[in-house]
């Protein structure tokens, strides 16, 4: 049993109350999944730079030179912003794949959260509240956002096993539920050139998703395609740059709700989760349908 909240703003006077809405949303998520949260957030595009966000579990001795140290190893300027546990470098969107490499170098016990243009991955151990105040959530501004409260049920409690999973840029995933073919889809995957960080079941999900992306798709087909080849229980939802999806197994035993109004697109594990969003009395509301898939995208 985990929880999953998402909020896609078609307001822009929405968006500096992003971060505080979607705090709102996982805390009151927590009785769901106390044992580690996280959340990601898209926000404002920088042209032609791209950021890695990054954690580390001694952040006072990886963080307190590495700008100083990946300007020197890279030879152009870098940026690095920390934030407790987390760290977000800002980069020559070209210099990226070489940033993360010369990161693995001098950094070997630092880990990749997630990279893109836009957006930013934060995720601990730890209850809900506590998790987004480490990490001032309700200040951040977006486009959307998507986050997860995790109950453990079958691998550790780690922030690498903490939800959002990203394999490919701009890209991430929460999942409620579990898949029974992961170890299989996991060896296919890899064989196309996907990297792995954990042995858990959503982190495929995630991969199959950006390996069907990699191949041509867009994010309605590949979650279509998940529909035959992912076996087990799960809603979905998943982030992209322009905006966000989600889909539920043909059985739909994990629960989900959603509202829709002029101002934004909203999901929730339970409807509680969404109460205090602005005009929420007024928006439709309505359970995802099994085996469907509902995605929004910015212009």
């Amino acid at each position: 049993m985990c929880g999953i909240v998402g909020l896609f703003l078609k307001d822009k006077a929405l968006e500096p109350e992003l971060g505080r809405l979607l705090t709102e949303m996982l805390i009151t998520m927590t009785d769901r999944g106390p044992d580690s949260a996280g959340i990601a957030i898209y926000g404002s595009e920088k042209q032609g730079t791209a950021k890695l966000t990054v954690q580390s579990a001694e952040p006072m001795a990886d963080f307190s030179a590495l700008e100083s140290d990946l300007q020197e190893n890279l030879g152009a300027s870098v940026s690095v912003s920390t934030k407790h546990t987390h760290a977000v470098i800002t980069v020559n969107e070209n210099q990226l794949d070489t940033v993360k490499t010369i990161l693995s170098e001098i950094r070997p016990n630092v880990r990749v959260m997630s990279t893109g243009e836009i957006i930013e991955i934060y995720k601990e151990v730890g209850l809900p509240k506590d998790v987004v105040n480490m990490f001032d959530v309700s200040t951040m501004k977006g486009k959307h956002g998507i986050g997860h409260t995790r109950m453990a049920t079958e691998s550790a409690v780690t922030t690498m096993g903490a939800h959002p999973f990203s394999t490919g840029l701009d890209q991430c995933l929460v999942h409620n539920g579990s898949l029974s073919n992961h170890n299989s889809l996991r060896r296919k995957l890899i064989k196309d050139g996907l990297q792995f960080e954990t042995m858990n079941d959503s982190e495929v999900a995630a991969a199959y998703v950006t390996n069907k992306m990699n191949q041509g798709q867009n994010l309605g087909e590949a979650l279509e395609a998940g529909l035959e080849d992912l076996d087990g229980f799960f809603t979905f939802v998943v982030g992209t740059k322009d905006g966000f999806g989600v889909v539920r197994d043909p059985i739909a035993c994990k629960p989900a709700v959603m509202a829709e109004t002029d101002q934004y697109v909203a999901f929730g594990s339970e409807y509680r989760a969404l109460v205090n969003l602005p005009n929420i009395e007024n928006a439709r509301v309505w359970e995802p349908e099994p085996a469907t898939v509902y995605f929004w995208e910015h212009s």
